[in-house]
């Protein structure tokens, strides 16, 4: 595996001048995760060249079209990692088929480590949960579908 030490070094000094305790950054299919304390890894293939970077980040667009697919969805209000489970091997909040109320907790978010309940903004059923469990979000991403 092929580790760019220089973006990993530049990571590191963007996080001490921030003030940060981790950042990270996704191109293609390399993901590079910088953390005050806990050093750095890399994961997947790294065979992206750095001037690849910009035809990458083409194809993210191609999911924006589902977005419109789920209109009315619940979407994130934030950046971060979703969890479907208060913990690992707790069951899931929500589930497809599930009834819920307004201010019912359907998953959360994890943001700079910080663990963000989101909640219900309509009672129904749970039509369909579009994110899976550990899974990197973006804002306004829908997560579920509640009809």
């Amino acid at each position: 595996m092929n580790v760019d030490i220089k973006l990993v070094r530049d990571l590191a000094a963007i996080l001490e001048k921030a003030g940060l305790t981790e950042i990270e950054v996704e191109d293609g299919d390399r993901k590079i995760k910088v953390a005050r304390g806990g050093g750095a890894y890399v994961s997947a293939p790294v065979s992206v060249a750095p001037a690849a970077a910009p035809a990458a980040a083409a194809p993210p667009a191609a999911p924006a079209a589902p977005v419109d697919d789920h209109a009315g969805a619940q979407k994130s209000p934030m950046v971060g990692t979703a969890y479907l489970a208060p913990e690992p091997g707790s069951p899931n909040f929500i589930s497809v088929g599930d009834k819920v109320a307004v201010g019912d907790t359907l998953l959360i978010v994890e943001a700079m480590k910080v663990m963000n309940p989101i909640t219900a903004e309509a009672s129904g059923t749970v039509k369909a949960i579009l994110v899976e469990n550990g899974q990197p979000i973006e804002f306004d991403q829908p997560l579920v579908m509640i009809a």
